[in-house]
């Protein structure tokens, strides 16, 4: 309790301990502010949004090598820089174009995925850019996709599918979207009621209600997969439907559902409130999975590249800070007023530093149990295709590279290198690193073959 009347041991402060600030949570934004503003944090995040763009750009390091000793840094700072909007990738990552627009609204949902995004906001990131954006909190993800159409917002918090789906036109009108960043790795669980203890084997589902926040979401995709590993059919031995994260608790502890595969903070305040138990982590089916992105429409970028660089800038210094473990206290108490998630501080906090009660009477320590890796792995976009047309939602043949390369990268390394008179090697694994889910592995060359490999589907 922050404000107690009752114990003789504690001042009554209606502001933060050191009385300067009106809370604690601004207390906590003035001392990231202060690191912000350090000479260290700076040189280390105008390295990090560079890194992350030339990583982008070669997400094979050894074509990057090759890259830079055949044509040298200079020219190849002039050559990439020529192909984005913008002089250079040092002026994406330190230097500011006239801004083509500067009021912007961005919406978000009140999960800890967004909190990059999030957390932009109070500590001035935005504003340092010369921005002034209205984050807006939004009641569920068919809301931003709408609004995100209707160009009510200029950017936004996205379910990372929800950019394919839409510029596919996969449940809305098709409408070119584009990943700026993923904004967090990890970060999902699977909840369920308390009452259900005793049934820690999925087997044991049959007739179960689970609620997941989108149709277009890796919780949709996980989940599925999940109980299709163990035998149950996702669209006939179990109910998934569709609940808002901050609606998901409430439902759980009415027994409208047995579970949830949602976004954190809600699988740990069902902790909290004793509704709930973490049944596992997702990192578990897939460690570094890819949850919720930051993005805008494909006409936004064209008609403000500047603006979108300073906004790319601002979320990737977000994202910069949020990786670092030192950092996720004060984080937590950034962004757990009502203004942005409104939740207890304490129940955040367990999600960002990876130390929390399970629920079943233990304290768990995972570190990892939320990142904020900002990089958009083509094969990440092929996976989620690949579940789409697993399920029914994408019908008939899918250039799942086209889609890919169109939606999650800006540009494409190897048509610039070859304008360049370089020989290109045949590097068919760039920007589409191997992974494992429940420990089948990934590869994303052969998207149809995996597919077709699963016994329960509807394609």
């Amino acid at each position: 309790m922050t404000h107690d009347p009752y114990d003789a041991d504690r001042p009554l402060l209606m502001h933060c301990a050191c009385g300067q600030h009106a809370s604690a949570a601004d207390h906590a934004a003035a001392e990231l502010r202060t690191r912000a503003q350090s000479a260290e944090f700076e040189a280390e995040s105008a390295s990090f949004v560079e890194a992350t763009l030339v990583k982008a750009l070669f997400p094979q390091d050894a074509l990057r090598r090759r890259f830079l000793r055949a044509v040298g840094r200079n020219t190849a700072m002039a050559a990439i820089g020529s192909v984005l909007p913008l002089a250079s990738l040092q002026a994406m990552a330190q230097d500011k174009g006239p801004l083509e627009k500067k009021d912007l609204k961005i919406g978000f949902i009140p999960i800890t995925c967004a909190t990059p995004l999030i957390m932009a906001k109070p500590l001035g990131f935005y504003e340092k850019q010369g921005l002034n954006v209205e984050v807006v909190k939004t009641a569920g993800w068919a809301l931003i996709r709408d609004k995100m159409i209707n160009k009510e917002y200029d950017a936004t918090h996205f379910l990372s599918p929800m950019p394919l789906a839409i510029s596919l036109g996969l449940g809305a009108p098709a409408t070119p979207m584009n990943v700026a960043t993923i904004q967090n790795t990890n970060g999902q669980a699977i909840t369920l009621s308390v009452k259900h203890k005793d049934k820690r084997d999925p087997a044991m589902w049959k007739g179960f209600k689970f609620a997941v926040p989108f149709e277009y979401s890796m919780h949709n995709f996980l989940l599925r997969y999940y109980v299709a590993e163990a035998g149950l059919d996702p669209d006939r031995d179990i109910q998934i439907r569709v609940v808002p994260p901050p609606e998901m608790v409430a439902n759980l502890r009415a027994g409208n559902i047995d579970g949830f595969l949602g976004p954190d903070p809600f699988n740990q305040r069902a902790v909290y409130e004793e509704a709930g138990f973490i049944h596992l982590l997702t990192k578990d089916l897939w460690n570094g999975h890819p949850c919720c992105a930051f993005g805008t429409s494909t006409e936004f970028i064209q008609k403000n590249p500047n603006t979108f660089i300073a906004l790319y800038r601002a979320v990737l210094t977000a994202a910069a800070m949020a990786r670092e473990a030192k950092n996720r206290e004060l984080i937590s108490k950034v962004i757990a007023p009502q203004a942005y998630l409104n939740q207890p501080e304490t129940v955040i906090a367990q999600v960002l530093t990876g130390k929390f009660a399970d629920g079943l009477g233990n304290v768990k320590v995972v570190p990892d149990r939320a990142d904020f890796d900002p990089m958009p792995w083509q094969s990440m976009a092929v996976w989620m295709l690949t579940q789409m047309k697993r399920w029914g939602y994408l019908k008939g043949d899918v250039n799942y590279k086209q889609v890919a390369e169109k939606v999650f990268l800006l540009t494409d390394a190897r048509k610039h290198m070859k304008a360049l008179g370089m020989a290109v090697p045949d590097d068919k694994a760039g920007g589409y690193p191997k992974f494992k889910v429940m420990g089948k592995e990934f590869d994303p060359a052969k998207a149809d073959a995996y597919v077709n490999s699963f016994a329960i589907k509807r394609a």
